[in-house]
């Protein structure tokens, strides 16, 4: 009878044995790549829009002078985004385009180029 239970307790045992849960275990960490953002394109079409917008805008403010040098001034310091809104302004027809230059032309950094620009003309 001993024997009888013994081997009814060891057969509970390994029969249980096999019925523990698993202990969870944290996954590694693994650090995702960020989100890569898309950055706004600024098409050649666009750019070349923008820059005919600027360079009727100072040809308007300063008739009979090259402009080319002061166009460039404002094209270099402005943002994609500004030029990308002139050209779209431009293109549906929505004024506003001399307000964006006139907002670019007011920064120092544009005023010094246009100022040394103006020196070497």
């Amino acid at each position: 009878m001993r024997f009888n239970l013994l081997a009814a307790c060891g057969l509970a045992v390994a029969t249980l044995a096999g019925c523990v849960a698993p202990i969870p275990m944290a996954a590694p960490v693994v650090p995702s790549a960020p989100i890569a953002t898309t950055p706004t394109i600024l098409d050649a079409a666009s750019r070349q829009i923008a820059r005919n917008v600027v360079d009727s805008e100072m040809q308007r403010r300063l008739p009979g002078v090259n402009v080319s040098p002061y166009t460039d001034c404002v094209i270099n310091n402005a943002t994609t985004a500004e030029l990308i809104d002139i050209a779209q302004m431009s293109r549906s027809g929505i004024a506003g385009t001399a307000d964006s230059v006139a907002s670019i032309v007011s920064r120092p950094t544009t005023t010094q180029c246009i100022a040394a620009a103006a020196r070497t003309a």
